[in-house]
């Protein structure tokens, strides 16, 4: 570069929309097949790697999925990327175990009953070949370790039955006192009560033992480590752990609390926003979530759509934020619904943590922490049924709770809708993506063509993009839109593009 010369960056073309096909699906169901309840999946994630996936249902059970198309029998990867041919793999999973994470129980102080659905799990860190991760149900978090262990089986006795004879004093006599299988004698003329035992003349005879050899055969084992229970007066919505490894945190309506993995008894709580009046509380908590890398960020998000950003180093009770980010309510578009369907279901960090995604109930909001005027970016998911909310609000749809997540990249971010469909987006400045598809194995079955209309706003402040435009009431095959199948659960793989999401009790798997 000579003198003051100036290299102007050549404008970068967005992402090109992706391709989705049908990977995998468990548990699919068979025509007019009834699900059981406890079978309906309500938890799901993938671990760091993207090489273990965890579900939990509501019957409180915990599957583990493990990839298997990275392990190429024997031949090492470094290898392979050096034959001429690309690799050009998607993931593959094969059920890997599962176990029984929590129990339905009742509490009898105050008359209620605690079901034993699983409301999110989280991935902890990998040590020595074992995993470790926490669940949790509505009132009790539990820390699991799952490792193979090796198998031990019983090869044979140490001695034959038929020759279990005593110590060669009584072998060598003529008559042999019979004795039993196990080293017991019917004479027993000696006495074995209290701390005065004496051995019989001639000393014990042999006792037959099991020997216990440790076969090449391995099976999973899923131990409880810890469980973290009675710090939460309401139900427990989010678990979140800290980038340190040591610590967690876990939130419900009212309050935040922070536990050390390895003490079960104590918790401090760092967010507290009960009023001393009950009659005076205007929000509750929604979600929480750890900041990816700094250990003293977090955030959290309410029913009335803003989120709060906290740093734990300002004070031991973070009730005041560090930053808020809210978006500014238009004037005049005030109505009975509009703090139902504001309050945000859930929140995620980016992987870099420089944006935060959110989900309400109409929409997709993306935000960068560096800019607390508004959203950069308005994802429209259900704005089509906004003519239908008082329908919504008397079948109670209008409070299901819907989960988002971004891609690894930070080039996408997704979420679910009615009628089993989920939505991608492309969050690329100049982007256009926005893709529907349906969890089946055909997910352009129900494609809709929406066009997209991208509108800057005319702040300079801020820039916001508006997509994903109204989808009619019925689908593109005349089919209306099915408010008891919904897609609430889906998980973006950390690495690639590759989507987890969860039908009622099947799992489907989809790759780009």
């Amino acid at each position: 570069m000579n003198g003051g010369d100036e290299v102007v960056a050549a404008p970068v073309d967005p992402p090109q929309p992706l391709d989705w096909k049908f990977s995998q699906v468990f548990g699919e169901r068979t025509a007019g097949e009834e699900v059981q309840e406890v079978d309906i999946i309500s938890a799901i994630e993938f671990d760091k790697t993207g090489d273990h996936l965890a579900t939990g249902d509501r019957g409180g059970r915990v599957v583990l999925f493990e990839r298997t198309d990275t392990k190429d029998h024997g031949v090492p990867r470094r290898d392979l990327e050096r034959m001429e041919y690309p690799i050009s793999r998607h993931p593959e999973f094969r059920y890997k175990t599962e176990f029984q994470s929590h129990e339905p129980e009742f509490d009898y102080l105050k008359s209620l009953e605690i079901e034993e659905k699983i409301n999110k799990i989280r991935w902890c860190q990998a040590a020595n070949g074992a995993l470790f991760l926490l669940s949790t149900n509505d009132k009790t978090i539990k820390f699991w370790k799952v490792q193979e262990k090796k198998v031990k089986k019983i090869s044979d006795m140490n001695l034959d039955a038929s020759k279990a004879v005593g110590n060669a004093s009584i072998a060598s006599s003529s008559a042999p006192k019979p004795w039993i299988a196990n080293g017991g004698s019917p004479d027993r003329s000696y006495n074995t009560s209290g701390n005065d035992f004496s051995f019989p003349p001639g000393g014990l005879p042999s006792l037959r033992l099991p020997v216990v050899v440790t076969s090449q055969e391995t099976n999973l084992v899923a131990r409880c480590r810890r469980v973290y229970a009675h710090a939460h007066d309401y139900h427990i919505n989010s678990v979140s752990n800290n980038s340190d490894g040591e610590t967690f945190i876990s939130a419900d309506d009212l309050r935040i609390n922070l536990w050390n993995l390895e003490i079960s008894n104590q918790s401090f709580n760092i967010v507290d926003v009960k009023p001393a009046n009950m009659e005076d509380l205007t929000e509750v908590i929604t979600s929480a979530e750890f900041h990816p890398t700094h250990c003293n960020m977090l955030a959290y998000s309410s029913s009335k759509g803003s989120i709060r950003l906290i740093d734990l180093r300002q004070s031991a009770l973070c009730d005041s934020h560090a930053k808020l980010f809210e978006e500014p309510e238009a004037p005049g578009s005030r109505s009975f619904f509009t703090e139902i369907i504001a309050s945000m279901s859930d929140i995620k960090f980016a992987k870099d943590g420089r944006y935060i995604l959110s989900r309400d109930y109409m929409t997709l909001k993306l935000w960068d922490v560096n800019m607390d005027a508004g959203p950069v970016a308005t994802f429209q998911v259900h704005e089509y049924l906004r003519p239908k909310l008082c329908d919504l609000y008397e079948n109670d749809s209008i409070f299901d709770k819907f989960e988002c997540c971004l891609s690894g990249d930070g080039l996408r971010v997704a979420t679910g809708s009615y009628s089993n469909l989920f939505r991608v987006f492309g969050c690329a400045p100049g982007s256009t993506e926005a893709t529907t598809l349906e969890a089946s194995k055909n997910p352009m079955r129900r494609q809709v063509q929406t066009p997209s209309r991208p509108s800057r706003s005319l702040s300079s402040i801020t820039r916001v993009v508006r997509r994903g435009a109204e989808i009619p009431g019925v689908d593109a095959n005349g089919n209306s839109f099915d408010f008891t199948s919904k897609l609430l659960h889906l998980a973006w793989h950390p690495t690639e593009n590759s989507i987890a999401c969860a039908a009622a009790n099947s799992l489907y798997m989809y790759y780009a």
